[in-house]
């Protein structure tokens, strides 16, 4: 964008000020970006989103989902595992439940948002972390955790060999980890990667990024309950201040889907669709902008891919 810079600095005009850093820190594969597709509700979901990365040739590296592992029955489990292997392509799938779906009613009143996110009471810490156990079982190797109780135990878990050790934790937006010290604390307590407020700008990622080594996942379009921003024309910019970086296509203007299910199929896979649509307009901007921005080949090292055991298929 620097000729329009120019032109604006010859008229007298601001042109946007000194740059923040560049980030030299990369994936372990040496790339600056993934892409991830959230909101992929089933298998019928993630076939339908994969095969739209392929009509439109997207690299999609991260499949994540909402609705939890506990609203997939142990089929559909072990069925979207074995989508995401035979790909490759990681699968992140969120734990719950928590406050939100349950009884109390804190979550729906006006100044309980937060709570809505967190595991509550011990019941409701072991509930969470018997669907992460559930899930790894299936061999989903990255879940989604917004509970920084439920974070440090799994851990311990996993450093314990109660789950595997290579099972990953990704931090979820609804944490609300928006500065520097917190995300090093949760990098601390054995996250894996960490998706950030939506609505940071350039700056702030950058001060994230100069304190932590993790992967930073930034959504590049958010829902509308997440602040609904486009933020499409920052993609270059954003690969290269907080590189390595998931660039995360959610979609603004659609229907909330969680807890999704069966009587929502049709409509999830629809937005699933738009989303990979979305995300080809998004990485058309990143090639303009940035030709040598560079992106992980598909199934890089350092994905959290399923593990799955092919089927015997001997008479």
């Amino acid at each position: 964008m620097r000729g329009t810079r120019d032109f604006l600095d010859r008229q007298g005009l601001p042109s946007g000020g000194d740059p923040a850093p560049t980030s030299a820190k990369r994936f372990p594969d040496g790339a600056q970006y993934r892409v991830e597709i959230p909101s992929t509700e089933g298998p019928e979901v993630l076939e339908a989103v994969l095969d739209e990365a392929h009509l439109r040739a997207v690299p999609v590296h991260r499949i994540s989902q909402g609705s939890g592992g506990m609203l997939l029955t142990a089929e559909e489990l072990g069925e979207m595992a074995r989508i995401a292997a035979r790909e490759p392509v990681e699968l992140s799938l969120f734990a719950r439940p928590l406050a939100g779906w349950g009884t109390g009613g804190l979550p729906a009143a006006p100044g309980g948002g937060p709570v809505a996110a967190q595991a509550c009471g011990v019941d409701g810490l072991v509930h969470v972390l018997e669907d992460v156990r559930r899930s790894a079982e299936a061999g989903v190797r990255s879940v989604l955790i917004t509970d920084v109780g439920v974070l440090a135990t799994a851990a311990r878990m996993r450093a314990a060999g109660d789950l595997p050790p290579d099972l990953q934790f990704k931090i979820s937006v609804q944490m609300g980890l928006a500065n520097p010290a917190s995300v090093r604390v949760a990098e601390e307590l054995g996250a894996d990667t960490c998706n950030v407020p939506t609505d940071l700008g350039i700056r702030q990622l950058a001060e994230i990024r100069a304190a932590t080594d993790l992967p930073l996942d930034v959504y590049v379009e958010a829902p509308d309950d997440l602040g609904g921003f486009v933020r499409h024309f920052e993609i270059a910019e954003i690969v290269r201040v907080a590189a390595p970086v998931y660039v995360k296509f959610g979609l603004r203007n659609a229907p909330g889907l969680y807890p999704s299910g069966t009587h929502l199929t049709p409509t999830a896979i629809a937005l699933g669709r738009e989303r990979v649509r979305r995300a080809q307009l998004g990485l058309e901007l990143l090639h303009r902008y940035d030709p040598g921005a560079t992106c992980s080949v598909l199934g890089a090292r350092g994905l959290a891919l399923p593990r799955v055991e092919e089927p015997d298929r001997r008479e």
